[in-house]
Formats: C-alpha cells, sequence, structure tokens
C-alpha cells in the first residue's frame, strides 16, 4: 500500500513548522501502522487522466484534505490531537493547504470539486450517514481524475435534496470511468 502521498504530507507539516508540526503522530516504525494508509481518494483521483505527469501533487494536496476530514469526522492517520477544538482548527488548515496547492496547479474544476465533496461529505457526516459521506469522497475524487460526469451532478443535487437515493447516486458516479 502506498504511503508517498502521507510521508510528504509529514515532510510538509513537519517542514512548516509551528503547531501543526507540534501536532505530528510519532513517524511509524518497523512498518506502517493499519490507519496510515493512503486514502481510497487519493488512489482514484491519481488514476485519472487529469491528473498526468502529477500524480504526485495530486497525491499529497488529497492526502492533506482527506486528513482534514478525518479530524472533524474520524481518525486522522498523521496528526494527534488533544481536544476536539484544536482537531477542527487543524482540520481546517489542512483543508486550506490541500486546496491551496490545488489553486496552484490552476486546477478550478478539481478545487469546485473537492470543495463540494467537503461540503456534502458534511451534510452527510451531520445527518449521520456515514456510508453516504465515504461515497462522496469516492465520487469526488473519481470527478477530479476524470471530470464530472452529468450522473455526478444529478448525485449531488440528488444529496442536497435529501433524497435517499442520493446513495445509489454518488456509488454509480464513483464507479463510472
Amino acid at each position: 500500500m502506498r504511503v508517498a502521498g502521507l510521508a510528504r504530507l509529514r515532510g510538509l507539516l513537519l517542514e512548516e513548522g509551528g503547531l501543526m508540526a507540534t501536532l505530528l503522530a510519532p513517524a511509524p516504525q518497523n512498518g506502517e501502522r493499519p490507519h496510515e494508509q493512503s486514502s481510497a481518494a487519493a488512489r482514484i483521483a491519481c488514476e485519472g487522466p487529469r491528473t498526468d505527469g502529477r500524480e504526485g501533487e495530486y497525491e499529497l494536496l488529497i492526502e492533506a484534505i482527506y486528513e482534514g476530514y478525518l479530524l472533524h469526522y474520524g481518525v486522522p492517520r498523521v496528526l494527534e490531537v488533544p481536544e476536539a477544538d484544536l482537531g477542527l482548527l487543524a482540520g481546517d488548515r489542512l483543508y486550506a493547504i490541500g486546496l491551496a496547492r490545488l489553486v496552484g496547479l490552476g486546477d478550478t474544476l478539481a478545487v469546485a470539486e473537492l470543495a463540494d465533496t467537503i461540503t456534502l461529505s458534511a451534510l452527510a457526516q451531520g445527518a449521520g450517514m456515514e456510508e453516504l459521506a465515504e461515497a462522496v469522497w469516492a465520487a469526488g475524487a473519481r470527478a477530479v481524475g476524470w471530470g464530472a460526469s452529468d450522473a455526478h451532478r444529478s448525485a449531488k443535487d440528488l444529496l442536497l435534496a435529501g433524497d435517499p437515493a442520493a446513495l445509489d447516486a454518488m456509488r454509480t458516479s464513483a464507479a463510472a470511468v
């Protein structure tokens, strides 16, 4: 399992210094920790033609954004935070790091897609629909790597409308290539 994006994220935060560097979990010793594997979102996006030649940069920025998401809703892989409020702030900082790097690549379509992914997964989590939130991440990553489809736009509309068909629509969007 690739961990290059997470190792690069760890290095970026260490190089940046400050509070984020103090929150780094100890580096894995003698192999990786099971929870420190590269995210499915990064793998999905990096397989698409829109990331060709820049896979490493996309992997890093998606891992930063996904780690931010995990600080809000799950178990982070790279950071350890002593309290929930600090975790939310660190998560927001990671969202900003990833989106700023994406802006630097000039990929405004992916910026919009990942901003939607952050918003829609938060809505799903807020409704207690963790499975839908994960499907949103997979579909959003697919749209970053291959471009958004009409089916994907429709799935996002279904989620915003609170339609129970949103889960199947997101799964279909994530599976389409």
